[in-house]
C-alpha cells in the first residue's frame, strides 16, 4: 500500500526535476521517505493464536491495529484493514498513529469507489494531524481518488489554504511562483509605499482644498490644490487596481503551478508495458496529449505517422485521450500500478557517484523503452485534468485540443482540433540540438 503516515518533512512540487517516491520499507506509510513501521508487530489474530502468549502480548494498540491494516491491505482484504484503521482511531492514538489510521483509511474507502469518505479522512489528516498534500498527489493508491470531484475540491481547498488543510502546500506553490516571478514582491513593495505616499499627500492637500473652496486672504490656488488632489487620488486608485490585479495574477499562476503537478504524476503506459508517471520522461521526450473523439484523435495519429521519423528526432512522444473513455473502462483503483522501485530521475549533485550511475543507467533505460505513441492510464484522471486546463483558456471543456509539452514537462503550446505536424517539424528543434538542451 502506498503510504502513510508519518509526520515527515517533504518538500512539494517537484516541477524542475524528478523525485523518486516510495522507497521499500515497511509498515507504517510515511510522507516522501519511505514506509516507516513504529512497531514491527504481529497480528492480535497471530498472537491469540499460541496458548502461550502473555495478556500483555494479546493487547491491541493503535500501532498494532495500522500495521495490521496495512498488511491486510496488501493481500487485498480491504475490508478487514478498513475494520482495523478504524479500531486504531479508539484506541488513544498518538498525533503519529491517528494520521496513519486516516491516511490509510481514506485509501481504503478510494479503492472501494467511495470518494466522499476518503476526502473527509484526507481532510482531516491534513487539517488536525499535519498531513503533507504531496503524498495525496503521489499516491498510486489514491489514483482512482483522483479522478474523483471530491479531489478536485480538497485540492481546491489545500491551494488556497483553506481551513488550515493546506497551508504547506500553498506555501511551497508560493515559493516556486516566486521563483517564476521574482519581481512580484518588489512591484507589491513599491505599491504599498507609493499608495502610502499618495494617501500621505492626500491627508494634506484635502484641508487645503476646503481653505481654496472658502476662498478669502491668504487661501490657496483652488484650481492647483484641486490639481494635486486629484492626482494623489487617482494615484491611490490606481495603485491599488495593480496590487489586486497582481494578486489575480498570482492565483492564476498557483493555480497552473499546481495543475502541472497534477500534469506530472499522470501515469502512461510505454510501448513494452511499462508504466511510469509523466515525470519519469522529462528531459527525454516532448509529450504531445492529443484529447478529442475517437475518430479525431485516431484521424490525428495516421497523419503523424508521414512524420514519424522526424518527430522521433525530435523525442515527440503522442498521448491519446479518447473523451469518455474513462467512463466506459473499469477503475483501476489500486493505483498506477507503478512499484516502488520506478525507475530513478538523475540525482542532484549532492548525490555519491554509485546513486549518479544507477540513475544514468536507469535513466537510458527508461529512453530505450520510449516509442512513438504512449497509452494512458487512469484515463478518467487525464480527462478531468485537460478539462480543468480548457477552462483556465477559456475553451468549452470536451473540445478536440492538443497539447504539446517541452522537454522540461512545462506547456509548450497548446491550441483546439489536432495538430499541423509539418509546422511541429519546423518550430520543434531536434533533440541533439542547442534550443533543445535548454528546455532541460
Amino acid at each position: 500500500m502506498a503510504v502513510a503516515a508519518l509526520a515527515l518533512q517533504q518538500h512539494l512540487l517537484y516541477l524542475s526535476k524528478p523525485t523518486t517516491w516510495l522507497p521499500n520499507r515497511t509498515h507504517l506509510k510515511s510522507q516522501r521517505i519511505g514506509r516507516v513501521s513504529l512497531v514491527s508487530c504481529s497480528s492480535s489474530s497471530s498472537s491469540s493464536s499460541s496458548p502461550s502468549s502473555s495478556p500483555e502480548a494479546t493487547t491491541e494498540t493503535a500501532e498494532s491495529c495500522v500495521n495490521l491494516g496495512l498488511s491486510l491491505f496488501s493481500k487485498g482484504r480491504v475490508k478487514d484493514a478498513l475494520s482495523q484503521f478504524e479500531t486504531a482511531l479508539t484506541l488513544n492514538p498518538n498525533p503519529m498513529e491517528a494520521q496513519a489510521a486516516f491516511y490509510n483509511k481514506a485509501c481504503c474507502h478510494a479503492y472501494r469507489g467511495e470518494g466522499k469518505k476518503a476526502a473527509d479522512c484526507l481532510r482531516t489528516a491534513l487539517r488536525e494531524y499535519d498531513l503533507k498534500f504531496g503524498t495525496i498527489l503521489n499516491d498510486p493508491d489514491l489514483a482512482s481518488f483522483r479522478a474523483l470531484p471530491e479531489f478536485k475540491e480538497l485540492q481546491e481547498e489545500a491551494r488556497l489554504g483553506g481551513e488550515d488543510i493546506g497551508y504547506s502546500f500553498r506555501r511551497d506553490l508560493k515559493l516556486i511562483s516566486e521563483v517564476q516571478a521574482p519581481f512580484r514582491g518588489v512591484r507589491r513593495f513599491f505599491y504599498f509605499a507609493f499608495t502610502a505616499g499618495a494617501g500621505i499627500g492626500t491627508f494634506f492637500t484635502v484641508p487645503r482644498l476646503f481653505r481654496a473652496l472658502k476662498g478669502g486672504d491668504g487661501a490657496p490656488g483652488l484650481w492647483e490644490t484641486a490639481g494635486n488632489a486629484a492626482i494623489n487620488i487617482v494615484g491611490i486608485i490606481v495603485l491599488v487596481a495593480l496590487f489586486f490585479w497582481d494578486n489575480k495574477k498570482e492565483e492564476e499562476q498557483l493555480a497552473q503551478i499546481s495543475r502541472d503537478e497534477t500534469l506530472s504524476r499522470l501515469p502512461l503506459r510505454l510501448s513494452t508495458n511499462r508504466v511510469v508517471e509523466l515525470v519519469q520522461l522529462r528531459d527525454t521526450v516532448r509529450p504531445v496529449i492529443l484529447a478529442g473523439k475517437k475518430e479525431t484523435v485516431s484521424l490525428a495519429i495516421q497523419k503523424a505517422e508521414r512524420f514519424r521519423t522526424e518527430l522521433l528526432k525530435r523525442g515527440v512522444l503522442l498521448v491519446p485521450v479518447i473523451w469518455g473513455e474513462g467512463r466506459t473502462q473499469p477503475t483501476e483503483r489500486k493505483g498506477f500500478g507503478v512499484s516502488s522501485k520506478a525507475a530513478t530521475s538523475l540525482p542532484s549533485i549532492g548525490e555519491d557517484f554509485e546513486k549518479r550511475a544507477q540513475s544514468i543507467i536507469a535513466k537510458s533505460r527508461l529512453k530505450a523503452e520510449v516509442r512513438f505513441k504512449a497509452e494512458v492510464v487512469s484515463p478518467a484522471e487525464w480527462e478531468r485534468w485537460i478539462r480543468d486546463q480548457q477552462k483556465s483558456e477559456g475553451v468549452t471543456p470536451g473540445e478536440d485540443v492538443y497539447i504539446i509539452l517541452r522537454l522540461d514537462g512545462r506547456i509548450r503550446r497548446s491550441g483546439k482540433g489536432m495538430p499541423d505536424w509539418q509546422q511541429i517539424v519546423k518550430e520543434v528543434p531536434p533533440m541533439e540540438a542547442f534550443l533543445s538542451k535548454l528546455e532541460r
